[in-house]
């Protein structure tokens, strides 16, 4: 696979990776950076919807890529560039503190909303007007480990490619299918129409959590709505589910953040969806 040669921060490749911190150059160019060893590896082995690799380029310190050097070949065996490069040259395109010596440059990989429709989901995240974006990563992350099918980002929420979010989400963003940009109400029409139950995350909601998985109402294909960090959900928003749902808080805390509801919302259906076990 031949050895990289050392890459000058004044090349022209350093300032195109250098650019992708910027979301309007995101979008025209449709690639994002993927920092540090986990994300790199998940995207190395990443394809997208039309069978391409996600991961085309590779920057790399001569000690990371000698630490990882599985992840500079999964690199090399995807048709990625790899490039080394001085700490500095990853400290100038990194968006973090610390950089961990690997960046990738990847190609943006959300799936049309239609494809997650025809998929028939039985567990899918839907964040309207969500505006962190860390909270948007880790949610993506609580969905990926509670087994959902699908997270949808409204037209209303963070960029899906933000570094904060692609950082938090700790791989996830490669592991199940995301669609952007879908008006709230889309999405709520679509996934009913596809048999999904709308439940919409709300700590006023008129319904308990717990009620709802006594009452065995909690098996069938789910949907929960999560809404923005400081306002939650509007009322059109509420309006729109088949029920308005509250986790029930039995200590003597205020209210839960947004992506610790979420995990909560997103393992209770899924518990609820599986199988129970027989003797």
């Amino acid at each position: 696979m031949g050895t990289p040669e050392l890459i000058s921060a004044r090349s022209p490749r350093v300032a195109a990776a250098r650019r992708l911190a910027r979301r309007n150059l995101r979008g025209k160019e449709r690639r994002f950076i993927a920092e540090g060893p986990q994300a790199v590896r998940e995207a190395a082995t990443h394809r997208g919807t039309d069978g391409e690799p996600t991961l085309t380029e590779l920057f790399a310190t001569v000690d990371a890529a000698d630490r990882h050097a599985d992840i500079v070949r999964a690199a090399h065996a995807a048709g990625a560039r790899v490039h080394l490069a001085d700490p500095d040259v990853l400290a100038d395109v990194s968006q973090t503190v610390t950089p961990q010596g690997l960046i990738g440059v990847c190609r943006f990989l959300d799936s049309p909303f239609e494809d997650v429709l025809a998929a028939r989901p039985t567990l899918v995240a839907v964040l309207a007007h969500v505006r962190d974006p860390g909270n948007a990563g880790t949610v993506l992350r609580c969905a990926d480990a509670a087994g959902a099918d699908a997270v949808v980002l409204t037209d209303g929420s963070v960029d899906l490619y933000n570094p904060k979010s692609v950082r938090a989400s700790a791989g996830s963003l490669f592991h199940l299918p995301v669609t952007v940009g879908v008006p709230v109400e889309q999405a709520v029409r679509g996934l009913r129409g596809a048999g999904v139950r709308i439940l919409a995350a709300d700590g006023a909601g008129s319904d308990d959590l717990d009620d709802e998985l006594d009452a065995g109402t909690m098996g069938g294909p789910t949907a929960w709505v999560f809404g923005n960090e400081a306002w939650g959900l509007p009322e059109e928003t509420r309006a729109l589910a088949d029920a308005v749902v509250r986790v029930p808080i039995h200590g003597r805390a205020e209210s839960l953040n947004l992506a610790t509801a979420a995990a909560v919302c997103l393992y209770a259906s899924a518990r609820a969806q599986r199988p129970r076990r027989t003797a």
